[in-house]
């Protein structure tokens, strides 16, 4: 059986039921953020569902599932609504225990082969799909892969060069990864009961090859990338067509009256006076949502929550500042940057910043470092400089 098998366009349907696993139980330790990385959007849509609607929508695929983390359940929700797909599956602490439970959990179904990808790569083709699926008429497994074409170095411990490794015939393993379902259910259960060592098998072609299972090389492509880094992220969204970058200011202003606490980015900060507003007076989050509506020319706050109707009072900021976030989101589009500056002579607001930061990520799903949170007083000048109010000025930048 040769390494890499071409198709040169023979393809025909296959006859057997194929079904598709997507992995999304990771937690994406090494990017960092609020919201694990399967659920940040790529030009304005989360990254799993752009993963499955591939899968959903392939002619040759006719069910697909996603293993996902059990305390994700309100995200993926979120992230798949309307899709035509199979109710997901918890998975477990490593990718073999989250691949096991999701073939075990097609049993019933009993398709004849299963495609198996990670959620963090979500411009798989159709034509790479293809490819698996033909291949395993021939064979019980097949993966795509790419060729190595960089030279490869292997480091010794004190970091400096021990070798150059000859790249000759390396190639490197993408998702999708096609099997004969029955084959790679037994190799895992195999894998599970001890026989092969667990959680040491880097993909499910480790598993399959470890059980003594042929598996075939078949092309992949460059694009077919998995994001793991912030700048596989730029990659990502420059993949989605750029589109054109927008910048809408806000600007807000609410006096202090009585209280004992001031809610900031939705951070609750000790006062000994409290904001007055219709709302809960948050004007961090008042002057963010104007700057996003603005930039996608949505109005502002006061258009899509007037102050003169009783639902908006006492309403958590929060919830104006997501709404902004779906109109960008509908638009195609992503939140680029955030910039805020707040504007007081007190409280102190220097130990609540890295707070502030990690709550304006958590409520739009961006990583943290996308927005820029300063505070800066008026050197007692004007109403913020005589302790009347708080100000807060934001820049939001929208690629559409």
């Amino acid at each position: 059986m040769p390494p890499f098998l071409a198709y040169l366009g023979l393809i025909v349907e296959p006859m057997t039921k194929t079904a598709a696993l997507i992995l999304a139980a990771g937690r994406g330790t090494r990017i960092g953020g609020t919201v694990p990385k399967q659920y940040r959007r790529i030009g304005g849509v989360a990254m799993l569902r752009r993963t499955i609607e591939v899968f959903a929508g392939h002619p040759w695929v006719d069910a697909v599932r996603a293993v996902i983390h059990p305390d994700d359940g309100a995200l993926y929700e979120q992230a798949t609504q309307g899709l035509d797909i199979l109710p997901p599956v918890p998975g477990g602490a490593e990718r073999q225990e989250s691949s096991l439970r999701g073939l075990e959990s097609l049993e019933q179904l009993a398709p004849g082969k299963v495609l198996i990808h990670d959620a963090a790569r979500p411009f798989t083709d159709t034509g790479t799909i293809d490819r698996v699926i033909v291949a395993l008429d021939n064979v019980p497994a097949a993966i795509a892969a790419v060729p190595v074409s960089d030279t490869i170095k292997r480091a010794s411990d004190d970091g400096t060069v021990a070798d150059t490794v000859e790249r000759a015939g390396l190639w490197s393993a993408q998702t999708p990864q096609g099997f004969r379902f029955a084959d790679i259910l037994a190799a895992h259960r195999k894998t599970d009961n001890g026989a092969l060592t667990p959680n040491t098998l880097t993909d499910d072609a480790a598993v399959a090859e470890a059980a003594g299972l042929d598996v075939a090389l078949v092309e992949g492509s460059e694009d077919n990338f998995k994001v793991t880094t912030e700048s596989d992220f730029v990659r990502a969204e420059a993949l989605t067509g750029g589109g054109e970058t927008r910048v809408g200011q806000g600007f807000d202003v609410h006096r202090f009256g009585p209280g004992d606490h001031v809610m900031l980015c939705g951070v609750r900060v000790p006062h000994d006076r409290g904001l007055q507003g219709h709302s809960d007076a948050d004007v961090a989050l008042h002057a963010l949502t104007d700057a996003i509506l603005g930039a996608i020319g949505a109005g502002d706050i006061g258009v899509h929550f007037p102050p003169s109707e009783a639902e908006w009072r006492d309403a958590e900021s929060a919830r104006f500042l997501t709404h902004a976030a779906h109109l960008v989101a509908e638009r195609g589009g992503a939140i680029g940057h955030l910039d805020l500056t707040l504007i007081c002579e007190a409280p102190r607001l220097g130990p609540h910043r890295e707070a502030m930061v990690e709550r304006v990520a958590a409520i739009l799903e961006i990583s943290p470092d996308r927005v820029s949170i300063k505070a800066t007083t008026t050197e007692r000048l004007g109403f913020t400089g005589r302790g009347e109010g708080i100000a807060a000025q934001a820049v939001a930048t929208i690629r559409l």
